[in-house]
């Protein structure tokens, strides 16, 4: 069954950003992903994994100047030392935070820059990268965007990803595989995931169009998934999308939102209202905030199907074993 991760750029705005991790835990994920950790001490982020019994399932390596537009820099000729330090800062708090998979964005092309240069920095950046990783027996992934929200950027296609790690010639590169940015550039989403699914390490999703929650838009996620569980999909799908409302609600439709589910999304809105004033949902101390009088409780829900056959997103198995923010809420980052 699909094993879903919280974004926690995306979801869980309503709260600063390391108080997102006991968020996802009351919502009932088990894994935990963002786009970047730098702006926090790997032991802080350490802390709330362990604390809440997430797993890190990823996060990028550096991606350049965020805030001024830049959207990676693994192709940019005059860049080449800086990516490479990149790399071994994304090793370093991965390590920290036993995460196995880094996502490289590989950036905007700039205007009249030759494509073969650009292709070929690549190329070498990513060779690097992947050897680099492979000895600390991380993956790296690569990310195809489109080019509707990110005008110009470079790697916008399934088949221009499986070429590329052609061209390198690493069995340490990988797809990440974002079902939005996909329906938007080439759609097809069922055939291509199960064509290449052997380069395909992880799988984000957003409804289209708006990047909101599964169910708001065009794409038939209940199918999906049970496609994905047909063609022996094992890995972790990640949930970055942009609530139309609050996370909580989002959640309650994304499951389908029968009387069952929004009995229990009451129940986690209740809950998560007193992890974030109060304290954590294990009875943690929230960050900057007093212990909670709330019971110590662990998360059992997993992704199901309901009697008609469809799955409800229904997050996690609880443990390690089992995945646009706003400035001021701490995170920084708009996510790609």
């Amino acid at each position: 069954m699909p094993k879903f991760a919280a974004n926690l750029t995306m979801l869980f705005n309503e709260m600063p950003f390391l108080d997102r991790f006991a968020a996802a835990k009351a919502a009932g994920f088990a894994g935990v992903e963002y786009l970047f950790p730098y702006d926090f001490d790997k032991a802080q982020l350490r802390e709330q994994l362990e604390a809440h019994g997430l797993t890190q399932v990823l996060h990028n390596l550096p991606a350049g100047n965020w805030a001024g537009g830049e959207r990676g820099i693994a192709i940019l000729p005059d860049r080449t030392a800086e990516f490479r330090d990149g790399v071994f800062r994304a090793i370093d708090y991965a390590k920290a935070l036993d995460c196995d998979q880094l996502n490289c964005l590989v950036g905007i092309a700039p205007a009249d820059a030759d494509p073969r240069e650009l292709n070929e920095t690549l190329v070498g950046n990513l060779r690097f990268a992947a050897s680099t990783l492979a000895r600390e027996n991380i993956r790296l992934l690569v990310e195809p965007i489109n080019t509707l929200d990110i005008p110009g950027f470079h790697l916008n296609g399934t088949e221009q990803a499986v070429q590329l790690i052609s061209e390198v010639r690493s069995n340490n590169l990988f797809i990440q595989y974002d079902v939005y940015h996909m329906q938007i550039m080439e759609g097809d989403l069922a055939r291509t995931m199960q064509e290449y699914l052997p380069q395909i390490a992880h799988i984000q999703l957003a409804d289209n169009p708006g990047r909101h929650e599964p169910g708001t838009g065009e794409i038939n996620y209940p199918f999906l998934f049970r496609h994905l569980d047909a063609i022996g999909y094992r890995g972790w799908i990640g949930c970055e999308y942009k609530p139309r409302t609050t996370t909580l609600e989002g959640l309650s439709l994304a499951r389908g939102a029968d009387i069952r589910d929004l009995r229990k999304i009451r129940h986690d809105r209740h809950r998560l209202y007193r992890t974030w004033h109060h304290g954590t949902a294990d009875g943690r101390p929230s960050s900057g905030r007093g212990p909670s009088r709330a019971p110590a409780r662990r998360c059992a829900g997993v992704a199901r199907a309901d009697r008609g056959g469809r799955h409800r997103l229904q997050v996690g198995q609880g443990g390690r074993g089992g995945g646009g923010c706003r400035h001021h809420h701490g995170a920084g980052y708009a996510a790609c």
